[in-house]
């Protein structure tokens, strides 16, 4: 038994000298191999050159880098070299060629670039166009400093500024047919962005609607500001006016994906929302309410709630304050504003002493639709007849009467004839004088 044992032993020792004997050639090989292979370049062979502000491109951009920057930077702060990003000179003799491989991001940020691959600033650089963001635009190069970083770009405060860098930029914006406009501009005057300038950071800012890396385009389902989407967007901040909308008729009709629902943006813009409590925005915001509901814009402006808004007056009642702001109900709902029951303590909170009575007013009163309102309908009818009557009387009247002075003007234009000296008649005698006497003349 220990013969075999004896006998096993060798033959392992054997079999391992044979396999250390194998591998110590390719060992040597790879080591050799390890020795040939130049090291990385440090970022201090690199700023030799780049640390000169007037190191330049061919077209004369300059390719100088500020080390304090970098080494403050997000990058710096990890210990990351130069090379680590611009790969394809890490070994390269230098000075190297002043062509380089575009950096890629994904490398590090595999996930904001899987989402930046499906966003329309990505898109539209594959479609040719070259002024499209991109990580460069957003982040900056080699002075990039997290989005917590009040120095930031991508900081809520900031932000604004970095995205009108395009979104704001006239000349980019007519040059690319950028839609939209101006929306830096529109954003600045708004609600949102007037908030943001006063420091209020839970002010929504472009990423909050829009995302981050991963924007879509409003057309897209699959975008935040996508029409159906909209809503659960704004809801992020807006939550519980997002309750209210949700449970009137304009979310019901949403949530059956009917487009003839309206959304945040129809009434409040999308870039330039205003305070909804402003006289301006309360009497702007009727137009929108008629966009869709056409006919009732045109009864309401023949009211005098509706006369007076036209003419920008806000202290007569809106849209909103009959049917409510968000949760907008039928007025067959119990819970409407508009349900007869709820109809005079409607009215009373204008008109302190609105009565029953009172509340029978018809605020969309159609003189043209004689089955709401038959005894209008008749009126107007009548109105019509007798106003088209009276100017039709008096228009012939005074045409008659206009032909007549027109004669009498022309008679009296007419040369009257001149009679013989002989044939005058003596004058009168005038008064107070004395009658002949007798035969005496």
């Amino acid at each position: 038994m220990r013969d075999v044992i004896r006998a096993a032993t060798a033959v392992a020792a054997l079999s391992l000298l044979v396999g250390l004997g194998r591998l110590a050639p390719a060992a040597l090989e790879a080591q050799d191999q390890a020795a040939a292979t130049p090291a990385p370049h440090a970022n201090d062979d690199c700023m030799m050159c780049h640390s000169d502000p007037e190191t330049t491109r061919a077209d004369g951009t300059s390719l100088g880098v500020d080390a304090a920057k970098f080494e403050a930077s997000v990058h710096g702060q990890l210990g990351m070299a130069c090379v680590d990003c611009h790969a394809d000179v890490a070994t390269a003799e230098l000075p190297h060629a002043e062509k380089l491989a575009r950096v890629d991001c994904s490398t590090c940020h595999a996930d904001a670039s899987a989402a930046f691959a499906k966003s329309i600033h990505f898109e539209a650089r594959e479609h040719g166009k070259g002024e499209a963001a991109t990580c460069v635009s957003c982040h900056g190069m080699h002075d990039i400093l997290p989005s917590s970083d009040p120095a930031s770009r991508t900081y809520a405060l900031n932000l604004p500024n970095t995205c009108g860098s395009c979104h704001g930029n006239d000349t980019l914006i007519t040059r690319t047919n950028m839609q939209g406009g101006n929306v830096a501009s529109q954003y600045a005057d708004s609600i949102h962005g007037r908030a943001l300038k006063a420091g209020l950071i839970v002010a929504p800012s472009c990423s909050a609607c829009h995302g981050a890396h991963d924007i879509l385009a409003s057309t897209d389902p699959e975008g935040k500001v996508f029409r159906f989407n909209q809503v659960a967007t704004c809801g992020t901040c807006h939550e519980g006016i997002k309750h209210q909308f949700d449970k009137g008729r304009h979310g019901q009709l949403l949530a059956a994906q009917d487009d003839r629902a309206p959304v945040c943006a129809d009434c409040h813009s999308a870039h330039g929302i205003q305070a909804a409590d402003t006289p301006q925005w309360r009497v702007d915001v009727i137009r929108e309410c008629g966009t869709c509901h056409v006919e009732k814009l045109t009864t309401y402006r023949d009211t005098f709630h509706g006369q007076v808004t036209n003419l920008g007056f806000a202290r007569v009642a809106t849209c909103a304050d009959c049917h409510g702001a968000h949760a907008v109900l039928p007025q067959s709902d119990p819970a409407s504003p508009t349900h007869p029951t709820n109809r005079v303590a409607m009215c009373q909170q204008c008109h302190a002493g609105a009565n029953e009575n009172f509340a029978q007013y018809d605020p969309h009163a159609d003189l043209h639709d004689r089955s709401r309102n038959a005894p209008l309908y008749y009126t107007a009818r009548f109105m019509g007849v007798l106003l088209i009557g009276v100017f039709t009387f008096f228009g012939v009247h005074t045409t008659l009467w206009f032909q007549r002075a027109w004669r009498e003007a022309a008679a009296s234009r007419t040369p009257r004839q001149t009679l013989p000296a002989e044939s005058v008649l003596p004058p009168p005698p005038h008064a107070g004088d004395e009658e002949p006497k007798g035969g005496e003349r």
